[in-house]
């Protein structure tokens, strides 16, 4: 049995008692309690509420959900002022949870260079060389999105298939630069910017981290993991307006996307504070579900209790969970592995954080009510986190419904697969992830391992599992639908399929996108399905992702973005 830690593999919303209105056409006119400011007519509503799984229309009121049920029974909700749209057959569904994405970058990553088209380096060359001749001597370019395993070639001469800096450095050679790889977990600089870090070939690796050396001792540009921050380190903070302004176009992004809330994978208290001021002048654009990031476990045993925040600024932010972040990523050799990499026989990838230190959260967290999400991708991060996590609940027995979260966990040993369930410790996976590293996981792990734990969702829904779905933007584009497609499909961009025995179905992939995840944050009473007495967070999309042929899914688009009650965002007629 699973644990009671969460209902596993259940339909989650916990409804709440329909409204008396429902019994049919009001022959009155609607009372003002009863009269709806917002109503979709005329479509086809995909509710995630086993109640009434369909309907026809919808009656907002204020920021909740006043009614669900066919045209003529919310037609009595209509009165003079209410705004009646009409969807002509489209689909509505409950607003998409983004179950693990980095707000703040996602902003910043529409401010910096976009390296994600880029087939080869000298694509990337080129860019920096652009970039170079417009900005101000010493100021910094940077850039995100890079990836070597979609270059057309490998770069010569290169390390471990990335390129030295010599090119990038010939084109910059009076500003720093720092291009981060996609995953965030390694980034390229060039000369300047190792200058101002102080790297050179006498810099040991720092814990958790790799300065990638040529055959002479020199740093090729490439640092991996925490050796990014001995140069990030040296670049000013962001102050309020440029974090104000990733707000803004985070939000905007997010919305037209379909996106109504956003589980924010780690930010440090300063972070939070300056999301709570947001919150108080109402300029929050959509719901967030922070994770605590970046403190120690002092800073954390002494602040958590004036930190905690459950729907502060009318269910604008929450902060009731402690990120923290065990071994790095596949593609850039960072997941940390029991075996060793195929393709790098002298790694088994890096301990980003101490499993002691990780140890010493759980109990921290344990003490002030606090959910735990670690990250963790190799089949040894993963399994010495489940590890953890079993000490902690056996520890405390009296401690029940805690939902803490494995970030990622792309890949697992078989043996820990069933131990998800019976822990109550939910995956949070990214459906998109499966497909984008698709091409390039036997590269790393081999047919056997991949096989048996790279990516698998359907194995961990079938033990009885609970996947909260997301895209770990900026990592990927922000888009639901894009992933939701990669969690019915498995369908890469060369048109094979990535293990498709370990697909989920449509009705499962609307779940992790929608109920999962608002149950993955303590938030199934008010989000998650289109039950009347919710948050009224509503998406309309151009075609029926739940019925259409499943090759169409990625030509889908969100017409209609409503949150609380709202229009945030209406796709502009083509």
């Amino acid at each position: 049995m699973p644990s009671t830690r969460f209902r596993s593999g259940a339909v989650l919303p916990l409804a709440l008692a329909l409204s008396p209105f429902l019994s049919g056409c009001l022959e009155r006119g609607p009372t003002p309690e009863e009269t709806a400011d917002l109503v979709l007519n005329g479509g086809r509503v995909v509710t995630v509420d086993s109640l009434m799984p369909e309907a026809e229309a919808v009656a907002i009121k204020g920021d909740r959900i006043l009614a669900v049920g066919t045209n003529e029974e919310i037609a009595g909700h209509i009165g003079e002022a209410t705004e009646v749209i009409e969807l002509a057959g489209r689909l509505v569904i409950p607003g998409f949870i983004e179950g693990h994405g980095h707000f703040l970058g996602l902003g910043r990553a529409k401010m910096i260079l976009d390296l994600t088209q880029a087939t080869t380096w000298n694509d990337i060359v080129g860019m920096v060389a652009t970039a170079a001749r417009d900005a101000t001597p010493g100021a910094w370019i940077t850039g995100r999105g890079w990836h070597q395993e979609k270059w057309q070639s490998v770069p010569e001469p290169n390390v471990d298939g990335v390129p030295l800096h010599d090119s990038l450095s010939a084109v910059s050679p009076d500003n720093p630069v720092l291009l981060t790889h996609a995953s965030g977990h390694a980034s390229f600089v060039n000369a300047r910017a190792l200058e101002l870090a102080g790297l050179s070939t006498r810099t040991p690796d720092p814990a958790g981290g790799e300065i990638v050396k040529d055959a002479r001792g020199r740093p090729t540009g490439l640092l991996r993991e925490t050796a990014q921050r001995m140069v990030t380190d040296r670049m000013a903070d962001a102050d309020s307006a440029a974090m104000r302004r990733q707000v803004e176009l985070a939000g905007e992004e997010a919305l037209s996307k379909g996106v109504t809330s956003f589980h924010d994978a780690g930010a440090p208290f300063a972070t939070i504070d300056f999301f709570k001021a947001l919150a108080d002048q109402g300029a929050l654009p959509v719901r967030l579900y922070v994770m605590v990031r970046r403190e120690s476990n002092e800073a954390m045993d002494q602040k958590l209790p004036q930190y905690r925040m459950i729907g502060y600024g009318n269910n604008f932010l929450t902060v009731r969970s402690i990120k923290r972040q065990i071994d790095g990523a596949l593609g850039a050799h960072g997941a940390w592995l029991l075996e060793p990499y195929l393709d790098l026989a002298t790694s088994s990838g890096l301990t980003l954080e101490e499993p002691a230190d990780i140890e010493k959260t759980a109990e921290i967290a344990i003490r002030h009510g606090f959910q735990v999400n670690t990250h963790a991708i190799g089949d040894r991060a993963n399994r010495e986190v489940l590890d953890i996590y079993e000490r902690t609940f056996a520890a405390h027995p009296d401690a029940t419904d805690l939902r803490w979260r494995i970030e990622h966990a792309q890949h697992l040993h078989p043996d820990d697969i069933g131990r998800f369930a019976k822990l109550g410790v939910i995956a949070a996976m990214q459906g998109i992830h499966g497909t984008s590293d698709g091409p390039w996981v036997l590269k790393r792990l081999g047919e056997e391992r991949a096989s048996s734990g790279a990516y698998v969702w359907r194995s961990l829904l079938d033990s009885g599992a609970l996947i909260a779905n997301g895209t770990d933007v900026p990592v990927e584009d922000i888009d639901p639908i894009a992933s939701f497609y990669a969690s019915v499909s498995r369908r890469m961009a060369d048109g094979q399929t990535f293990y498709p025995d370990q697909r989920m179905t449509r009705q499962e992939a609307l779940h992790s996108y929608t109920a999962w995840n608002a149950y993955a944050a303590f938030e199934e009473d008010i989000k998650g399905s289109i039950t009347p007495g919710k948050l009224a967070d509503v998406v309309v999309l151009s075609m029926d992702i739940m019925m259409v042929p499943e090759a169409e899914i990625p030509t889908t688009h969100v017409d209609l973005t409503i949150l609380g009650g709202k229009v945030r965002y209406r796709r502009e007629a083509t």
